[in-house]
């Protein structure tokens, strides 16, 4: 039993790496909460209280923390690579067009520099990311998981990649599934994972295709319900490239399971919500969710982000960890 139960971890550690990302490692067991208690006993505190501050100055920067998190670790591996700056002659994954509406670089400094204060040159711009993104959840009602610790930051960030592997808002679910099959994530996965966006607001620019060309004959997505779609109009003009729109009005500050109600109404905001709907298996979940106000959505989501956290690591002597996350040292 105790062989099978090893093989079965080391094959979800380097799944990510014979698939796709090429520099995960067999390390990944390393990961595990409390990997700071002796190096920086409160690094998790500050982080928390850091994160915190912020997030309740401003509950509607949770969201974007928490796509920080999601957007490093599609792309390379979670190693903090969305959060380097471009150079010279290096255009890096931030300027990438999926990237540029990405927002929290300054409470993700704001942590590092608490950090260097107590403990310099100990914790890693990566483990922030990830600390971070299950804070800012937390502190708006949603779930709390341990995250497992221990992650180094890597030195290559580039634009191409964030444009080849960032999942866009108009995929379908054949496209999104391959999208997370590519980096070690189930069909599971990204049911749960899309939950994120109970949370947060998108951009008019995003959606205008649905809402007035979507067949290139001025009509609107046929699979928006016909109020949403009115509702939606009326928040976004033609040619709009400025206004926010809440993806679940009414709550989108508070972490819950009323997307799956939205989206089982066939009133997510994004193509990639609406094809929730188009498999079995992640349309039973939505609707699972949606019938049961999200009764194991909080556990499932933990999960889910403690398995997302791990893709394509770098630890021990690989990468390094950055005094300042926007540049290598």
């Amino acid at each position: 039993m105790a062989s099978k139960k090893f093989f079965s971890i080391l094959v979800s550690c380097l799944l990510p790496f014979l698939l796709v990302l090429g520099h995960a490692n067999a390390q990944c067991l390393n990961l595990k909460p409390g990997f700071y208690r002796k190096t920086c006993p409160s690094m998790e505190a500050i982080v928390k209280k850091t994160t915190a501050r912020f997030v309740r100055g401003a509950p509607t920067l949770a969201a974007p923390l928490l796509r920080l998190h999601f957007h490093d670790c599609f792309v390379g591996g979670c190693d903090g690579s969305v959060l380097l700056n471009s150079t010279s002659n290096n255009q890096a994954e931030k300027d990438a067009i999926p990237n540029q509406t990405l927002r929290g670089f300054q409470v993700i400094d704001a942590v590092k520099s608490a950090l260097e204060k107590k403990c310099p040159g100990v914790v890693s711009c990566a483990d922030i990311l990830a600390l971070v993104a299950r804070d800012a959840v937390s502190v708006i009602d949603g779930p709390f998981w341990k995250v497992p610790l221990g992650r180094r930051d890597g030195r290559v960030s580039k634009e191409s990649e964030a444009l080849a592997k960032l999942p866009p808002p108009f995929a379908n679910v054949t496209q999104l599934k391959q999208n997370f099959a590519a980096i070690g994530l189930s069909v599971k996965d990204l049911a749960v994972l899309s939950g994120a966006h109970t949370i947060g607001t998108g951009h008019c620019f995003a959606i205008s295709n649905r809402l007035y060309n979507f067949t290139g004959k001025g009509d609107a997505d046929p699979s928006l319900d016909s109020e949403y779609v009115s509702h939606l109009k009326n928040k976004c003009k033609p040619g709009d490239s400025t206004t926010f729109v809440e993806m679940d009005p009414g709550s989108f500050k508070t972490f819950d399971a009323h997307y799956y109600s939205l989206v089982a109404k066939r009133r997510g905001m994004f193509q990639s919500d609406a094809a929730l709907l188009q498999d079995d298996e992640t349309r039973a979940y939505v609707r699972r969710q949606a019938a049961s106000r999200g009764s194991a959505f909080f556990k499932d989501f933990g999960k889910s982000m403690v398995k997302m956290g791990r893709i394509g690591v770098l630890e021990g002597g690989a990468g390094e960890i950055r005094r300042r996350c926007a540049f290598v040292n």
